[in-house]
C-alpha cells in the first residue's frame, strides 16, 4: 500500500509540473467501450467483472466471472466517417492473478490528400488525388491482483503502447501505465483508476515530401516539426451496488466521477485546480439471461440563444442476451455528443466466456 500511495503522490507531482500542456491527447481511449458500459454511460470502473474490465480498470479482472473471456466490438462515429474497433482476451490464471490484452483502434480512412492536386505548371490533375488513413492505435497488457489477506481487495495494472499515424506524414509512438484498485463487499464495489499515471509520452516525428513542404511554404501554412506530446494522468472513482430482487431478478446502480486536473473543463464540477464529471448508470437483469441498462452522462452547461446557460445531459439505452452462458450480445444506443448526422449511434458488442475450451457445456459452473 505505501508503493501505491507513493506512485500516487509522484503521479499529483507530474501533474503539477506539466500544467501547461495541453488538455486533450489520446482522446480515443476516454471514449468507452462495449456496448454494455456506453450503454451504462461509462460508470465501469467499479462494476466491470468481464473482459472489458481491462480498459475500464484493470484492478476489477480479478472478479471476472470465467476462466477465458474474449471481447469484440465495432463501432461507427459521425454517419459512418469514424471506425472504432475494440479486440481483446483475458485469462484467469489462478484465483488471485488474471491477465489480459487488448486492442483499440480508431481512425477515418479514406481521406483525400490534394497536397499534389495541382502540377508544376499550374493545372490541375484529379489523378494526382490520393488517399491515406489517421488512425490512431493502443495495444493494452494488463495484470490483476487479489489479495489474500485483505479479502475483496484487489490491485491492477495496465501497460500501453500508443501508436498514431496520419498517412505517410506524420507517426508517433508512445508509452503509458495505468493504476487500479478494486474493493467489493456485500454487493458493494469501489474503484479507482489513475490513468496515465506516469503520464503518457507520445513522440511525433513528421515525413514530409519535398512537393508538401514546397505547398505548406506557398500557402503560408507553418511546417511541424518533431515534438512530445503528453497526456496527463486522470482519476476515475466510481462506486456500485449489486441487488438481488428476488426470483432471479437483480439490479446494479453505479456513479462513476471522472477527475482531472488540468484547469477548468467544460463539466457539472469545476475549479482551476480540479473538474469532476459525474455520471450515472444502472442495470435490471434476470436470471443473467437478459439486462435492460441505462445512463445518464455528459452533464454540461450550454449557452442558449439568449446567452442564458442551461444544463444539458446525454441519456443512454442498452440491453444486453446472454445465450447459454457462453455468448453475450450487448447493444447500446448512445447519443455521441450530438455531434453526428445522426442523433444516435448504435453499438453492438459479443462476449464470449468459457471456464474450459473442452466441453464447456459439461465443465462449465452454474450461476
Amino acid at each position: 500500500m505505501k508503493r501505491i500511495f507513493f506512485a500516487v503522490f509522484c503521479s499529483i507531482n507530474v501533474m503539477m509540473c506539466w500544467g501547461q500542456t495541453a488538455k486533450y491527447s489520446n482522446e480515443f481511449l476516454s471514449l468507452g467501450l462495449g456496448a454494455k458500459g456506453l450503454a451504462m454511460s461509462n460508470t465501469m470502473t467499479s462494476i466491470a467483472n468481464d473482459v472489458t474490465a481491462a480498459y475500464w480498470n484493470p484492478a476489477c479482472l480479478s472478479v471476472m466471472e470465467k476462466k477465458y473471456e474474449l471481447g469484440l466490438m465495432h463501432a461507427e462515429y459521425f454517419a459512418g466517417i469514424a471506425k472504432y474497433d475494440y479486440g481483446a482476451i483475458a485469462y484467469k490464471i489462478d484465483d488471485r492473478s488474471t491477465v489480459a490484452f487488448s486492442y483499440i483502434r480508431f481512425g477515418v480512412d479514406k481521406i483525400m490528400n490534394t497536397t499534389e492536386l495541382i502540377d508544376n505548371q499550374g493545372n490541375i490533375d484529379y489523378n494526382r488525388i490520393s488517399y491515406f488513413s489517421s488512425s490512431d492505435n493502443a495495444f493494452l497488457l494488463s495484470y490483476s491482483y487479489n489479495f489474500e489477506k485483505i479479502k475483496g481487495l484487489s490491485v491492477g495494472g495496465n501497460t500501453k503502447i500508443i501508436r498514431r499515424r496520419i498517412g505517410d506524414f506524420a507517426g508517433s509512438w508512445g508509452f503509458g501505465l495505468d493504476a487500479g484498485l478494486h474493493y467489493v463487499n456485500k454487493g458493494w464495489h469501489a474503484g479507482a483508476l489513475l490513468r496515465d499515471a506516469t503520464s503518457t509520452f507520445n513522440a511525433w516525428s513528421y515525413h514530409l515530401s519535398d512537393r508538401v513542404v514546397e505547398v505548406f511554404q506557398q500557402t503560408g501554412n507553418e511546417l511541424p516539426s518533431n515534438t512530445l506530446e503528453l497526456t496527463l494522468p486522470k482519476l476515475l472513482l466510481g462506486v456500485g451496488k449489486y441487488v438481488e430482487m428476488g426470483k432471479g431478478f437483480n439490479a446494479t446502480f453505479a456513479l462513476d466521477f471522472d477527475c482531472t486536473f488540468d484547469g477548468k473543463r467544460n463539466v457539472l464540477i469545476r475549479s482551476n485546480f480540479m473538474s469532476i464529471d459525474p455520471h450515472f448508470g444502472m442495470e435490471f437483469g434476470y436470471k443473467k439471461i437478459v439486462a435492460l441498462r441505462a445512463g445518464i452522462g455528459n452533464l454540461q452547461q450550454e449557452p442558449d440563444f439568449d446567452g442564458k446557460k442551461k444544463t444539458t445531459l446525454q441519456i443512454n439505452l442498452g440491453i444486453g442476451v446472454c445465450i447459454k452462458n457462453i455468448v453475450t450480445i450487448d447493444y447500446a444506443l448512445t447519443d455521441i455528443g450530438d455531434l453526428s448526422i445522426a442523433q444516435y449511434s448504435h453499438i453492438f458488442s459479443v462476449k464470449v466466456a468459457l471456464n474450459h475450451f473442452k466441453n464447456p457445456q459439461k465443465t462449465a459452473t452454474p450461476e
